[in-house]
């Protein structure tokens, strides 16, 4: 089965592990990236998606894209954890092509449109694209196939705070849009991505078998699982975005749950993802209001990781 997709994406080291099985998986079509701030700032993640395009050989479109939240004050970009090039600070080649015309919120609405039922929304940083496109077209609600995103968390807390994951932190009036908009969505989240690690071995295995985007993302591994050790004590790094696509491709590696997101959007709990199971009863309905979901609550972490492995081998 072939799957049509738009990757939306703030590379980010962990962005250009997923960008490499999108380039590389035989069984997705990457119509374009769509660029937004979050890892970087929007110039770096824009140069970044078409380089790591480049260093495959292949000519994928790129579309830049948000450069703030939509409401609150944005953040700095976390260069302790992916580098100020958001490629672990290596020293990197020079970019050959430029982004296209259109905006990211315009390049996801005509090419949903122009495929209608057929596009998967791959969406691994703040979601202010995904966001600005609905309100240019709230249409492609019932046009898109499938949107998946990385992001959020149920019962794992947060990475950013204590309840909030990165990417929903860092726009979560984007989020509260998107989580919510009624289409078909499933959120890949901390619950399952915290399941994953990537060692030292796997990202040898795959610099062996990449050529010169291989050297990158051996490189840019190196300054992230640094990060790791000392943050979450493991030896690798967790392959957030990579998980995405693994869900995708291989949604049996996954446990699932379906039932109602909410998104604290301020206060002490912004950027917080509330999930109410189907069925489930509460005090009242206020959590049972918004569209049904899936959500993944958990992942069989070694056969993501050797998926992963296996595609960038």
């Amino acid at each position: 089965m072939s799957h049509p997709i738009i990757f939306d994406t703030d590379p980010g080291v962990d962005d250009a592990q997923a960008i490499a099985i999108a380039l590389a998986h035989p069984e997705i079509e990457l119509l374009g990236m769509t660029t937004t701030y979050g890892n970087v700032d929007i110039t770096t993640a824009t140069r970044n998606a078409l380089l790591l395009g480049e260093l495959a050989g292949q000519a994928i479109p790129v579309a830049q894209g948000a450069a703030a939240p939509l409401v609150k004050a944005k953040h700095p970009a976390p260069a302790f954890i992916h580098g100020e090039n958001g490629l672990g600070n290596i020293e990197l080649p020079p970019v050959t092509g430029q982004a296209i015309s259109a905006t990211a919120a315009q390049f996801i609405v005509n090419q949903v449109t122009a495929r209608p039922g057929e596009i998967t929304l791959v969406a691994v940083g703040p979601l202010g694209n995904l966001a600005t496109a609905l309100q240019l077209d709230p249409g492609i609600v019932t046009k898109v196939k499938q949107v998946v995103i990385m992001g959020g968390s149920v019962n794992e807390g947060g990475n950013v705070t204590p309840v909030a994951e990165a990417n929903i932190f860092n726009d979560p009036h984007a989020a509260a849009r998107v989580l919510t908009a009624g289409w078909p969505l499933t959120m890949v989240g901390l619950d399952a991505t915290h399941r994953c690690v990537l060692r030292p071995s796997d990202m040898e295995a795959i610099a062996a078998s990449q050529g010169r985007l291989g050297e990158v993302l051996a490189g840019s591994y190196a300054f992230y699982s640094d990060f790791y050790r000392g943050a979450r004590g493991i030896d690798g790094c967790c392959p957030h975005d990579s998980c995405a696509l693994a869900w995708l491709i291989e949604p049996e590696l996954f446990t699932t749950a379906r039932g109602h997101l909410t998104v604290i959007t301020d206060g002490d709990a912004e950027g917080q993802t509330l999930f109410a199971p189907e069925g489930r009863p509460f005090i009242d309905d206020r959590w049972a209001r918004t569209p049904l979901v899936e959500v993944c609550t958990g992942a069989d972490g070694k056969a993501v990781v050797e998926w992963i492995v296996d595609t960038l081998k």
